[in-house]
């Protein structure tokens, strides 16, 4: 693979961007990181189904770190419940690990599908955000682990935290209110992460063909350049998150999410729309 200054930078600022968006909206930034880590890992000559499965588990990796970063915010703020973040937590970590396993013996392509419809189903909660009322509470451990596997198996199969489902099943089907939802799913996000990452670290053991410096399909160059701006980055978003209304910045990861989902589904290459 050929590491240029460019690869470097765009790894750097990405890092920066996704920190924000975690702190900020309670996301991990996987839909940020996998197209432009697939646009890089392509690039440089690898195989677009191997550059598909290292970006979800580099992003997965990314994702830990950062998360538990805007954790620690968001907890110095009051606003994380933590033991249903930890028992969903739990739940889904069991579920990333399976999603993962799937993923990492799935073609690229339908991975690339299934990520894309994640996304827009995120972008389609973030629209939905301001409306999203609480629900009724509802409390138990066996409520929350049913909750919390599916959305690992998600993130897994998909190389997201979980965030974008997470945040409204909290508000609507449990009744936490808005900050607490996205302070709270940091906590799940992190727990995902550390189900995906061994799912993809063991089952690209041994892989030929992926980058240097990986384990299975983690690349740990990625990984570095990416954590070392997002981790410092989502404290920041933590503290505009608290303090500032975020509805035009939410807009604009809107419309980002939903052409970035539509993207990898293909729509603008089936339309032959150079964009």
């Amino acid at each position: 693979m050929d590491i240029s200054i460019t690869y470097i930078l765009v790894l750097l600022v990405t890092g920066i961007i996704v920190g924000f968006a975690s702190g900020l909206l309670g996301v991990g930034g996987g839909f940020i990181m996998v197209p432009i880590q697939y646009w890089l890992l392509t690039s440089s000559g690898l195989d677009p189904t191997l550059a598909t499965r290292v970006a979800f588990g580099t992003s997965l990796a990314v994702i830990l770190p950062t998360a538990m970063s805007g954790c620690r915010g968001h907890s110095c703020m009051g606003t994380v419940l933590w033991r249903p973040g930890i028992i969903m937590g739990v739940s889904g970590l069991a579920g990333a690990f399976i999603g993962g396993t799937i993923a990492a013996h799935a073609p690229g392509d339908l991975l690339k599908i299934v990520f894309g419809l994640v996304v827009i189903a995120g972008a389609a909660r973030m629209l939905l955000a301001g409306r999203l009322k609480p629900g009724t509470p509802r409390t138990g451990t066996l409520f929350y682990v049913l909750w919390g596997f599916p959305l690992g198996i998600v993130s897994g199969l998909s190389g997201i935290g979980g965030g974008v489902l997470m945040i409204p099943v909290m508000v609507v089907a449990m009744g936490f209110s808005m900050h607490q939802a996205v302070g709270t799913s940091s906590v799940g996000i992190a727990f995902n992460s550390i189900g995906g990452i061994l799912s993809y670290a063991i089952n690209g053991m041994g892989v030929p063909g992926l980058p240097p410096y990986s384990v299975g399909y983690i690349d740990l160059l990625q990984l570095a350049l990416l954590a070392g701006t997002s981790v410092p980055m989502a404290q920041v978003g933590v503290i505009f998150c608290h303090r500032l209304p975020a509805k035009q910045l939410r807009q604009v990861f809107i419309l980002l999410m939903f052409y970035v989902g539509l993207r990898m589904i293909g729509v603008f290459a089936w339309l032959h729309l150079p964009i």
